[in-house]
C-alpha cells in the first residue's frame, strides 16, 4: 500500500481519492477550508460524467436527486424564436448509454464525500492548505500554509483554477480573465409560472449575452444564470449583487426572457476565468487533475465531467506499486491532455460563436443550427458526451504517444 496525498477536497479531489483507494492505496485528502463543502448552484452532467460516476461507485446516489433533461433548447434571446433543440431521450440515451441530467452542486458532491468517509483507505483532513512541494526520486513532501510537512509517494494537485501546486509545477501565472461576467441565482420552482417551466436546459442567446435556466433539486428549484460579454478585467468570485443592477445590465431581452430574469433574486456574480491548455501536468511524483490541470469556461458544461474522467483514468493507472508512480503520471498526462485541451478550446469558442453573436453572424448561426437534424446534433457532441473509452488506457496511451 502506497501513500497518496490529494491537495483539494472538491469534486475532482474526492473522485480521485475514490478511484485510487479502490486500488488498495491509502489516500489523504488535504482540504484548505474548515469543512468539506461545495459552493455553487446547478451543474450539468452529460453521459460521460455518469459513466465515470458509475465506475467510481456513486452513480446511483447521484441519480437519486438528478433531474433527467428531455432536451437542450437554444432560443433567440431578442426575438424569442426557437433556433433549435437537441432531444436527450430515446435515441440520445441509447446511443450514449446514459442520460443527460442536472443536479444541485451539493447533490453531486455529497455522494462523493460520503463514499470517501466510508472508505477505509481514505483520510479526510481540513484546514490543510498545500502551498508548495519538495521531492526526490522516492517521495514527495507537501508543505502546508502552517509550515507542516506531509510526506507521500505521490501528490495530486486538485486544488482548483488557482492551484498552488500548478503555480510551482507549470508557473503560468494567474488565470486568464475571460471578460465575461455571470450572475447566478436559485429560486423555488413554486415561484415560476407554469408556462415558463420546462424539463429542459434552455439557453436564450443575445448579442454579447445569454441566459440559461433549468430545474434542479428533484425539480424543486429553478436555477438561472445570465452572462454578459462586458470586457471585465478584474476577478470577481461570488459577490452579492442587487437585483436592480442585474436588470440594468440586460435591457434588451425578448418578453419570455425578461419575465424569467425578473423572477430572480439573491443574485451573486462572478467574472469567468480559465487558462490556456498546456502540454505537461506532471513533475516527477506530482500531477495535476481537474481545474488545476485544465480549467475551462462553462459553455460546454464539461468542467466537472472532465475532472471525473481524470479521476477514473488516474485511478486505473495507479493500480501498481509506488516505484511506478512517476511513469504512471506521465502516462496519465499523455492519455488526458488532448481531450481536455479540445474541451477547453470548444468551451471558449462556444461562448463567442454560439452564445453571443449579433447581426449577420447571429443569423448565420440560426440558419446553420436550425437545419441540423437530431442525429446531426448528436453527432456534434458525440466526442464529448459519448466517451466511454477514457478508461481504455492502452488505446488512449497509444494515441497520446503518437502525438508526442
Amino acid at each position: 500500500m502506497a501513500n497518496i496525498l490529494v491537495a483539494g477536497g472538491g469534486i475532482g479531489g474526492l473522485a480521485a481519492a475514490l478511484g485510487i483507494a479502490e486500488r488498495g492505496h491509502h489516500v489523504l485528502v488535504a482540504e484548505r477550508n474548515r469543512e468539506f463543502t461545495e459552493l455553487g448552484a446547478g451543474i450539468q452532467l452529460a453521459p460521460n460524467a455518469f459513466h465515470a460516476l458509475d465506475l467510481l461507485g456513486v452513480g446511483a446516489d447521484v441519480r437519486a436527486t438528478a433531474v433527467y433533461i428531455d432536451e437542450l433548447r437554444l432560443m433567440d434571446g431578442t426575438t424569442g424564436e426557437r433556433i433549435t433543440s437537441m432531444p436527450l431521450t430515446g435515441e440520445y440515451r441509447q446511443r450514449f448509454g446514459n442520460p443527460y441530467a442536472v443536479v444541485q452542486r451539493g447533490d453531486l458532491y455529497q455522494p462523493l464525500l460520503s463514499a470517501c468517509r466510508d472508505h477505509d483507505n481514505i483520510e479526510l483532513r481540513t484546514n490543510s492548505q498545500v502551498v508548495s512541494y519538495e521531492q526526490d526520486s522516492s517521495s514527495v513532501t507537501a508543505v502546508l500554509a502552517t509550515g507542516e510537512r506531509l510526506g507521500a509517494d505521490l501528490l495530486i494537485g486538485a486544488d482548483g483554477i488557482r492551484s498552488a501546486v500548478r503555480r510551482q509545477l507549470v508557473g503560468d501565472g494567474a488565470p486568464r480573465v475571460s471578460g465575461h461576467t455571470i450572475y447566478r441565482c436559485v429560486i423555488p420552482m413554486t415561484e415560476v409560472p407554469a408556462e415558463l417551466r420546462s424539463n429542459s436546459v434552455t439557453l436564450w442567446a443575445g448579442p454579447k449575452w445569454h441566459l440559461v435556466h433549468y430545474p434542479i433539486g428533484n425539480g424543486r428549484f429553478f436555477n438561472m444564470a445570465i452572462t454578459r460579454d462586458d470586457a471585465a478585467t478584474e476577478v470577481v468570485v461570488g459577490e452579492p449583487v442587487e437585483t436592480a443592477h442585474v436588470h440594468a445590465r440586460f435591457p434588451v431581452l425578448s418578453e419570455p426572457a425578461r419575465r424569467l430574469l425578473e423572477l430572480g433574486k439573491g443574485w451573486r456574480t462572478w467574472v469567468l476565468c480559465d487558462r490556456d491548455a498546456v502540454p505537461g501536468w506532471t513533475d516527477g511524483r506530482v500531477v495535476l487533475l481537474g481545474d488545476a490541470a485544465h480549467p475551462m469556461l462553462q459553455y460546454a458544461a464539461q468542467g466537472a465531467c472532465q475532472a471525473l474522467e481524470d479521476a477514473v483514468v488516474l485511478g486505473d493507472l495507479l493500480d501498481c506499486g509506488a516505484d511506478e508512480f512517476a511513469a504512471c503520471a506521465l502516462k496519465y498526462n499523455a492519455v488526458r491532455r488532448d481531450r481536455t485541451a479540445r474541451a477547453q478550446h470548444v468551451s471558449r469558442e462556444m461562448g463567442t460563436r454560439l452564445f453571443h453573436p449579433s447581426g449577420v453572424e447571429a443569423r448565420v448561426r440560426n440558419d446553420m443550427l436550425s437545419a441540423l437534424s437530431a442525429t446531426a446534433l448528436h453527432d456534434k457532441v458525440s466526442w464529448l458526451h459519448g466517451a466511454r473509452d477514457f478508461t481504455d488506457i492502452d488505446q488512449l496511451s497509444a494515441k497520446g504517444a503518437a502525438l508526442q
